[in-house]
């Protein structure tokens, strides 16, 4: 039998981690940059491209991603590319495609 202790957030520093984190994902647009993103480093136009609303809009929300430390980024000539900084961030996604993506 499987021991269920193992899923739970007992240290109130990993809770306060968890909550950031979903707080800031929980925003559709915000999510859908993070699927947008994978597991790849994609530069601000592309994802503008990708996800279909403003640069300042798309730049607002990378800002509150990056602050939460859920995305890195790394500049190249004159374009800024953005992609998920932490494995956790990119299984979680992954855990919520299988569970709410209707084609997986």
């Amino acid at each position: 039998m499987e021991n269920k202790d193992q899923y739970i957030l007992y240290e109130d520093t990993d809770i306060a981690r968890a909550a950031r984190c979903l707080k800031a994902m929980s925003h559709p647009l915000r999510l859908k940059i993070l699927c947008v993103l994978g597991t790849n480093a994609i530069s601000v136009q592309d994802i503008v491209d990708q996800v279909g609303t403003s640069q300042s809009n798309i730049s607002q929300h990378l800002s509150i991603l990056r602050e939460k430390n859920i995305l890195g980024s790394k500049k190249e000539a004159n374009r800024v590319y953005y992609f998920i900084d932490d494995e956790r961030m990119l299984l979680l996604i992954k855990m919520m495609r299988d569970v709410f993506c209707s084609t997986h």
